[in-house]
């Protein structure tokens, strides 16, 4: 995934090789994933300093919406848009039919997990990570 971040620049999600990394299809006017915004910030906190990074991919038709979603709910890691909504080539690429949609990779940038949300994402990180 090679998308632009909120400043019109290029994130390409292989610059966070070597690092457990989750892929978050979301989108501002989404509200299932809205709500999992708090659970994902506190996961993110925990692990960030650990090896995990996130990297959100809106599903966003308006850069306005998306980028005030970002800050209304306080969201501080790599975020990339190319403003297509359901026509997203990452969409596309990973298959994503459904919002939220989560996919974690492997420090190698392998898939290894789908679909983790709540509980679930932060049980599979302490696995991986560890508690402390």
């Amino acid at each position: 995934i090679n998308l632009e971040n909120a400043a019109n620049q290029i994130e390409s999600l292989k610059d966070l090789r070597g690092k457990y990394v989750l892929i978050d299809f979301w989108a501002s006017w989404c509200g299932p994933c809205r709500r999992e915004n708090p659970n994902v910030k506190r996961v993110y906190a925990e692990y960030k300093d650990k090896g995990f990074e996130i990297f959100g991919v809106s599903l966003d038709n308006d850069k306005d919406r998306w980028l005030g979603a970002i800050k209304a709910d306080g969201l501080e890691w790599h975020h990339v848009s190319d403003l297509k909504g359901w026509q997203s080539e990452a969409a596309k690429l990973y298959q994503v039919h459904s919002i939220p949609q989560t996919i974690l990779l492997n420090k190698e940038g392998k898939i290894i997990a789908k679909g983790l949300r709540g509980e679930a994402l932060e049980n599979e990180l302490k696995r991986l990570l560890g508690n402390n």
